[in-house]
């Protein structure tokens, strides 16, 4: 499902990815840790098409990203990667639902087709009395599977998540943790998600330890 060869990442001298070699399947729900530095977030970009390498290659879904140009590249994003983000990224003037459906009306399906889609989820997601609530009037849980249901509405090959109970309470943690399983479980799909948070990761199927720029360890927790 994805997987990246010999990825290096450069900033001027400083050399942050060193040569990362790594295989996810689909269905997976994988965790990526380390300390601050190690290079988590900078491959989770890289991976999710949000940066690019200073070498090597990504592939997802069998698709290799270096050969699609900028407009290829936003489609494919669109269309095959979710993201979830520490902050939501939620836009305040809209509603919750307004907020789920926007990648799908930039694919280009119908209002009507959007809307359907993100109440399916978020019903799912338990946020059926939420719909027309704006992101100020949501708790940090609700704004946190709001950008969930964003994330799934256009059925995206992988979920890439940033820290994404990072800015929770130890009771949405754990709701959030449980809800990654139950979207795995329900939909068969893959997660790939970097945290700082240990309980978490050691609940994911295989926890990828990052250590200055290089995989120093990869876990399977089941």
């Amino acid at each position: 499902m994805v997987s990246c060869h010999l990825i290096k990442k450069n900033y001027g001298p400083l050399e942050v990815l060193k040569g990362i070699n790594l295989n996810i399947q689909a269905g997976e729900v994988v965790s990526i840790v380390g300390a601050s530095g190690a290079g988590k977030t900078t491959l989770l970009q890289i991976l999710g098409s949000l940066d690019k390498p200073s070498s090597g290659e990504v592939l997802i879904d069998g698709i290799n990203l270096s050969k699609l140009n900028e407009k290829q590249l936003a489609h494919f994003r669109n269309t095959k990667i979710g993201f979830v983000f520490q902050f939501h990224q939620l836009l305040p003037e809209f509603t919750a639902l307004e907020n789920a459906t926007l990648p799908a009306l930039i694919k280009g399906k119908s209002k009507n087709q959007a809307d359907k889609k993100a109440r399916e989820l978020m019903l799912f997601l338990g946020l059926g009395d939420r719909l027309g609530h704006k992101p100020s009037e949501l708790s940090g849980g609700e704004k946190q599977r709001v950008a969930i249901a964003r994330a799934l509405i256009n059925e995206p090959a992988v979920v890439f998540a940033d820290e994404p109970s990072g800015n929770l309470d130890s009771h949405n943690q754990e709701e959030l943790q449980k809800l990654f399983f139950d979207l795995r479980n329900e939909f068969n799909q893959t997660f790939v998600i970097v945290t700082h948070d240990y309980h978490l990761a050691k609940m994911c199927d295989r926890v990828i330890e990052m250590k200055d720029g290089l995989i120093h360890d990869q876990a399977s927790e089941n």
